[in-house]
């Protein structure tokens, strides 16, 4: 039974601490390597003196003092097996003796017994060489009895089981020495018993045996080779004198030329050959490279065909005895395509005219290549669908000349490239090219860039202002190309033209010479020429229309009705005309064009502002309410008329409107018996009356909001009074009362005041809605309708209708 690692150390080391309790013997026991597993080494039941049960009660184990354990204790037999395989060779080397030791344990009482076990070699392992072959090089001038020391033999094994003997195979020339060293090992020698000769026998082979003491005996061999060393007694021999090679040029470096190869009788060294040039020229050493133990010749350089054509060289062998022996090279070189043709330009023409006649030369060039046969042979060739072609000559000359008519203007320069090919395998090709630039001749007129032009001007410029540029190209360059630019003779207006505009010469500017009046001249025409300075000149012509842009420079002109001064004539409205009654119309015109005589018409003033309209567009004037009896009898009107240019200007006309009952014609005498006097001293009376009631509605106004205020404050209540004033006229005249509208603030108050005839127009009309009239008897609320009141010759009596300060 095993016991674990651990705790069988725990148990050893228990054993040492009481070894003072134990008694310890030790017994022997003696087996050889190999035995099989399981095998019996010994049974301790008689040297532990102790029968099997008491081995069992006592707990009886083996422990093992190395790190493996090689045996096991059965305790139920006291028999100690084996228990793996054990090579004395692996276990212990070449000590010698080889024990392995243990220790059985047995308890109650404490007992440790130490085992030994000796192992003894079997002879296992046989003698071994340290190489399966031994070369002896030997002279052939070697001395007789000459001794050669062998290599020992190794056996693994001890005692009689190592090498005892070693054998030699028989042979004429050597035979086998045996002796031994102190320590009683063997070991060989060869002892040359016979001249060596090595013309007849330059190499032998002999058969080494080693042989053991073991049973049964085993036994190693090894193969001897002896080669016999030669005197140098022979000169080196090429197999030829004379070799003959072709390379390629521009053959890659290391490319293998020729292999000289020479003999030599002798052996050994004096065998060995080395291979050398002899006297040869700097430029092989450059271009080829010798192996001297080969004789290979390789390209250690570039081969330029064209440099050199073929290479003569001495090449010398010489043996390990000094003696050498001479041949000759020859390597020709193989031309290679490689150099493309060389295109030589020998003359140009540039500039070239471009009215030259066909088959003028423009250039004369030479293509060579430096290659020979086809890969020196060339063509040349240039591009297609160009004016020139080739002209082949001897000794590889072309000449470049023209087959077409040349067009400067269309191709100003010509970049031909010039390809040259060579017939070479594979073929090579170069280009060169030639620039050959294109004179000019004048033969392109000017050309506009426009068929023609179109230019404006506003009207009343100022003189010398730029009009425009009119601009013309010619396709000829330099002096054919410098443009002068004129106006053609032609009339405006039966004035010369040149009396209206001007051109720069060299920048064809146009440029106004006077102030021009849209309302006189619209628009007309001139005519450019454009003159190149080549010779002979050429020109070209353009037409240029001018035109005159309006300006907002007149304002409106009232065609209707005439206002020159004079007392105007009066239209007629019959009282009786609903709204929208056509009253007449405002004619006006305007001299200037476009949205600058769109006219708009406008009411400026009028006697009653919200009796007439006037409409924007066409100037007609209509009623905007029916006419009531308290309609002045005499209406004004002033009516504007503006354009829509930019600035507007303009214009206004005074209107004489008649409110009458009918068209008879004692009423139309009547009407016009009133006279100027009368109506200015009527309207200086009605100014003199408005300022008195002016000052005392202002005085009562400032009484009622004191006394308002001092109420609202004692007695928070709402009351008012107002007073009515009579005041008296003027002269007799005949008056209107005219109710103002009832309106709302942000404390409302509605009035009504009656003033003379005509006072709408006066400069008060504005203060009414601040100076209201207070009645001072009681207010009566008379809603929207009209109290009409009598008027005399010496009053106008007004009723204040109500006012509501609340």
């Amino acid at each position: 039974m095993e016991m674990h690692p651990n705790k069988r150390q725990g148990w050893s080391f228990f054993l040492y601490l009481c070894m003072c309790g134990a008694v310890c013997e030790s017994f022997l026991y003696i087996m050889p390597e190999e035995k099989k597993p399981s095998s019996l080494v010994a049974n301790v039941l008689k040297d532990l003196k102790v029968d099997v049960k008491e081995l069992t009660a006592r707990g009886g184990r083996l422990v093992s003092k190395s790190t493996k354990q090689y045996f096991q204790l059965d305790p139920h037999s006291g028999n100690v097996l084996l228990k793996d395989r054990i090579d004395r060779e692996a276990l212990c080397g070449q000590k010698d003796p080889c024990v392995l030791l243990s220790e059985i344990v047995l308890e109650n009482p404490l007992q440790v017994h130490r085992m030994e076990v000796e192992i003894q070699d079997v002879n296992d392992n046989s003698p071994q060489f340290s190489k399966k072959e031994f070369l002896l090089e030997i002279p052939e001038q070697t001395p007789l009895n000459t001794r050669f020391p062998l290599e020992r033999a190794k056996d693994a094994d001890r005692g009689e089981n190592t090498v005892q003997n070693y054998i030699l195979s028989s042979d004429d020339h050597f035979r086998l020495d045996v002796q031994s060293h102190g320590d009683g090992s063997k070991y060989a020698e060869l002892v040359l018993e016979k001249e060596l000769d090595r013309e007849e026998n330059a190499q032998s082979f002999l058969i080494l045996s080693a042989i053991d003491g073991g049973t049964p005996k085993r036994t190693g061999t090894a193969k001897i080779i002896i080669h016999v060393l030669d005197n140098n007694d022979n000169v080196p021999q090429f197999h030829q004198s004379l070799y003959k090679v072709k390379v390629m040029e521009n053959s890659q470096p290391s490319t293998l030329v020729a292999k000289v190869e020479a003999t030599d009788r002798d052996f050994g060294s004096n065998a060995d050959i080395m291979y050398s040039f002899g006297e040869v020229p700097e430029n092989v050493l450059r271009f080829f490279k010798l192996n001297k133990q080969t004789g290979e010749l390789i390209v250690a350089g570039t081969i330029d065909y064209e440099e050199d054509k073929n290479y003569a060289m001495d090449i010398k062998a010489t043996d390990g005895g000094g003696l050498s022996a001479h041949c000759k090279v020859i390597v020709e070189v193989e031309d290679r395509n490689d150099n493309a043709p060389e295109v030589t330009v020998t003359s140009i023409t540039s500039p070239f005219p471009e009215d030259s006649p066909q088959d003028t030369v423009a250039a004369v060039f030479s293509v060579t290549d430096q290659d020979s046969g086809d890969n020196g042979r060339t063509s040349c060739s240039i591009e297609a669908n160009l004016p020139f072609m080739l002209k082949a000559s001897e000794n590889n000359y072309y000449q470049l000349v023209t087959q077409q008519p040349l067009d400067r203007e269309r191709v100003s320069e010509y970049n031909i490239t010039i390809t040259a090919t060579d017939k070479g395998s594979p073929r090579l090709t170069s280009t060169r090219i030639i620039n050959i630039q294109i004179s000019d001749v004048n033969d392109n007129s000017p050309i506009f860039e426009k068929s023609s032009y179109e230019m404006q001007l506003q009207e009343n410029n100022i003189p010398g202002l730029l009009i425009g540029l009119v601009h013309a190209k010619d396709l000829d360059m330099e002096q054919n190309a410098k443009l002068t630019y004129s106006l053609l003779p032609g009339k405006v207006s039966d004035q010369p033209v040149s009396s209206y505009v001007s051109i720069n010469s060299e920048t064809g500017n146009l440029y106004a010479i006077r102030s021009l009046d849209y309302e006189q001249v619209k628009d007309f025409q001139v005519t450019v020429r454009a003159v190149d300075s080549g010779s002979p000149p050429l020109s070209s012509e353009v037409m240029v229309r001018l035109v005159v842009m309006d300006e907002n420079d007149n304002a409106p002109f009232i065609l209707y009705p005439l206002q020159n001064g004079t007392s105007p004539s009066n239209d007629l409205v019959p009282r009786g005309a609903e709204a929208g009654y056509l009253v007449t119309k405002v004619v006006a015109v305007d001299r200037d064009s476009g949205q600058n005589s769109w006219l708009s018409y406008e009411l400026l003033k009028a006697t009653e502002p919200g009796l007439f309209s006037v409409g924007a567009q066409n100037g007609e004037v209509k009623t905007m309410r029916p006419i009531n009896k308290r309609d002045s009898f005499k209406q004004k009107l002033i009516i504007g008329v503006r354009d829509n240019g930019h600035p507007s200007q303009s214009t206004s006309a005074t209107l004489s409107i008649l409110l009458v009952d009918g068209f008879s014609d004692p009423y139309m005498k009547i009407v016009d018996t009133p006279k100027e006097e009368v109506v200015e001293e009527e309207d200086r009376n009605l100014t003199m009356y408005l300022v008195i009631c002016l000052a005392a509605i202002s005085f009562v106004f400032l009484i009622s909001v004191v006394v308002f205020i001092a109420i609202k404050i004692q007695k928070r209540r709402k009351f008012i009074e107002s007073s009515a004033l009579n005041f008296p006229l003027g002269p007799n005249f005949p008056e209107n009362c005219g109710d103002a509208d009832d309106g709302s603030l942000s404390r409302a108050y509605n009035y009504e005041v009656c003033l003379a005839g005509g006072s709408l127009n006066s400069e008060f009309k504005f203060l009414r809605p601040v100076f209201p009239v207070f009645s001072l008897g009681p207010v009566q609320n008379q809603g929207d309708s009209r109290t009409s009141s009598h008027h005399t010759e010496d009053q106008i009596r007004c009723q204040v209708r109500r006012i509501d300060l609340t």
